[in-house]
């Protein structure tokens, strides 16, 4: 395939979707990442998207109006989540597939304070330059979280906390697959703060490997209409909104 057609590609894909990830791209089009890689920077070069880590956004949808911005299943869920969030609250945004995707529905709110330990958060809010931003330090892992001593966590406040979870279960709670995530969780989960959960929705009633917090102590479940309803029924019967 042609440069200019891998191109075109990519703009069709981050019209449909808002954002493109290197590694979704590289596998689709098959290509090396690098290559890939190449084609953003040319695209970033003629103002078509902005590069973060690990992939690139719209340069037109992260300077649009959120009704305006393309909404794919992980972007619904991304518009519900920012919907929940107050002005002038402080928001810790965990790792994950869905959570970088709230921030751009997070521009229009007033005066809040981001913490986060993932990387292509940190970088989408700092590129929007629209809310204060603090960063917790540690090494970088694959999901781009940066992780370190957990007692980092043992400072912090919030009033809202967003992480993502391998499953969410009325009788398993939350769960995940990623030792350091699980531990960071179970830190945030102790500080007293609204828990929100975004979830695909094919993990709506699973369990992931490491167990984290009971499931009634979840304040809100975002996820997508595709999930299925009866693990929704158990889990709004423990309180989960």
């Amino acid at each position: 395939m042609l440069s200019n057609e891998r191109q075109q590609f990519i703009l069709q894909q981050l019209q449909k979707n808002g954002v493109v990830r290197v590694s979704e791209l590289a596998s689709a089009l098959e290509v090396n990442p690098v290559t890939i890689r190449r084609d953003l920077a040319h695209l970033e070069d003629q103002g078509h998207l902005s590069r973060v880590h690990g992939g690139a956004v719209s340069s037109v949808a992260s300077l649009s109006p959120i009704s305006e911005i393309p909404v794919s299943w992980k972007g619904r869920i991304a518009e519900a989540a920012a919907k929940f969030i107050p002005n002038q609250n402080t928001v810790f945004i965990g790792p994950g597939e869905l959570t970088p995707e709230v921030v751009p529905f997070l521009v229009q709110k007033e005066n809040l304070t981001i913490v986060t330990n993932a990387l292509d958060v940190a970088w989408t809010v700092k590129r929007l330059n629209s809310h204060t931003l603090h960063i917790i330090g540690g090494q970088v892992a694959e999901d781009c979280g940066i992780y370190g001593s957990q007692e980092a966590f043992t400072p912090l406040r919030a009033d809202w906390v967003i992480l993502e979870a391998a499953g969410l279960d009325a009788e398993s709670g939350v769960t995940h697959d990623h030792r350091d995530y699980a531990e960071m969780a179970r830190r945030l989960f102790g500080l007293g703060a609204q828990v929100m959960v975004l979830l695909s929705p094919r993990r709506v009633g699973r369990s992931g490997a490491l167990y984290i917090a009971p499931a009634d102590e979840v304040d809100v479940l975002v996820t997508g209409r595709e999930a299925p309803d009866p693990p929704l029924w158990y889990l709004s019967e423990l309180g989960v909104r």
